[in-house]
């Protein structure tokens, strides 16, 4: 028999558009959540035209929609705005990142939904949060991950500050987003009167949430930690460091046996055994002198071998890989991490596999992203009973 998905059973309509809380959907997707995807209807997510396309549709899309049932609605509409709060009777989250407001101008902000539905979750992801002085300025990730600190920890002390390659501030308040829902589902569900609650995530609190210990450095020690490159500061050895083919490889030699191992395989048993850096701190303080000597070693093989020299040696190291070599790479490939779709045109395409790795209950890809309105009749059908006729006068009035 087959098991069910951990989240089968829960129902999320997902309102936002781009990156955060479609990604947050994605992953509840995934994992057997029913989420209903609303559109606007003359053009839709605005993803569904970044970056590269096939056949007039973003790659992204097939990967960030997937499992979603797509439907449209005119939110600014009120048959639109009817629509939503139908539909918000029978779901137990709303997920939307628009910026603070705009779902109260019309008429669909928690207070309104709650009276349609106290049970509720509704989770608001914005760039500054529900409150505060910022609350209703527009956020991207980008300038979350500008204001939460990180951009200026990104990159070398002498040159501008450099983003991740990817839309990284989104992701994290998206993975913030899951893990708050079900936070707040667990409590409903433990609450006698099933009372719902608002999840209230900041891009940039998510964001400014990854930076480790640099506050209490600043208001304890008056330290501001800066662009340090490829080193992290305080912790050694652990640095990118040049192999004799030209290409680059990442040790993480900052455990004290694990620098031993890493003296000793490299020849240096002096260092290894030397008081001064047993611990991290004495190896901290003398991380450019280290650095170097990694280095010196490292550009006698190639990568290929320095990386089986230290393997044997249980070092942790590794590659820097582009994407041509994640493709190629078996433990990506025993792991599930490429999976194969179909596309709509029957071209054949990898893309990411599911994370977490759940033993009894697994997630899986069901779908690729739709079509715009692909599931129009069957939701509106099976959640508010519309015939084919009040769809189409809908549909004619640009409502869906």
């Amino acid at each position: 028999m087959t098991k069910k998905k951990p989240l089968e059973g829960v129902k999320i309509l997902e309102l936002g558009n781009f990156v955060a809380a479609p990604f947050a959907g994605k992953l509840f997707s995934e994992f057997g959540a029913e989420v209903i995807k609303v559109e606007e209807p003359s053009k839709g997510d605005p993803l569904r035209n970044w970056r590269v396309m096939h056949n007039d549709t973003s790659v992204w899309w097939y990967v960030q929609s997937r499992n979603k049932k797509c439907i449209t609605a005119n939110m600014r509409s009120e048959e639109g705005q009817k629509i939503i709060k139908q539909l918000a009777e029978k779901v137990d989250v709303v997920l939307e990142n628009f910026k603070p407001g705009t779902l109260e101008k019309w008429g669909l902000g928690l207070e309104e939904l709650r009276k349609v539905n106290p049970s509720i979750i509704m989770t608001r992801i914005s760039g500054y949060g529900q409150t505060g002085p910022y609350r209703e300025k527009p956020g991207f990730g980008s300038v979350a991950e500008a204001m939460g600190g990180l951009r200026n920890l990104t990159g070398y002390p002498d040159l501008p500050p450099v983003r991740a390659g990817v839309s990284l501030g989104d992701m994290v308040a998206g993975l913030y987003a899951v893990i708050g829902t079900l936070m707040a589902l667990r409590a409903r569900d433990q609450d006698e009167n099933r009372k719902g609650q608002m999840v209230d995530i900041a891009l940039y609190e998510s964001v400014f949430s990854l930076l480790e210990g640099i506050l209490p450095e600043y208001d304890l020690m008056g330290i501001e930690r800066e662009r340090t490159g490829s080193t992290l500061p305080g912790i050694a050895p652990s640095n990118t460091y040049e192999c004799a083919d030209g290409k680059h490889i990442v040790i993480g030699g900052n455990g004290d046996k694990i620098f031993q191992r890493l003296m000793t395989v490299i020849g240096r048993e002096d260092l290894a055994n030397h008081p001064t850096y047993s611990s991290n701190q004495g190896r901290a303080d003398n991380a450019e002198f280290i650095d170097t000597v990694i280095e010196g070693w490292t550009k006698r093989y190639s990568l290929e071998e320095a990386q089986r020299i230290l393997d044997n040696a249980s070092v942790p190291v590794g590659p820097i890989y582009g994407i041509e070599d994640i493709v190629k790479d078996e433990q990506y490939k025993v792991r599930d991490m490429l999976r194969e779709i179909v596309l709509p045109d029957g071209k054949k395409a990898l893309v990411p596999g599911i994370v977490p790795k759940l033993s009894e209950t697994p997630g899986d890809i069901e779908w690729t992203g739709p079509a715009l309105g692909a599931h129009n009749e069957e939701v509106f059908k099976e959640y508010m009973g519309f015939s084919a006729e009040e769809l189409k006068k809908l549909k004619e009035q640009g409502v869906i």
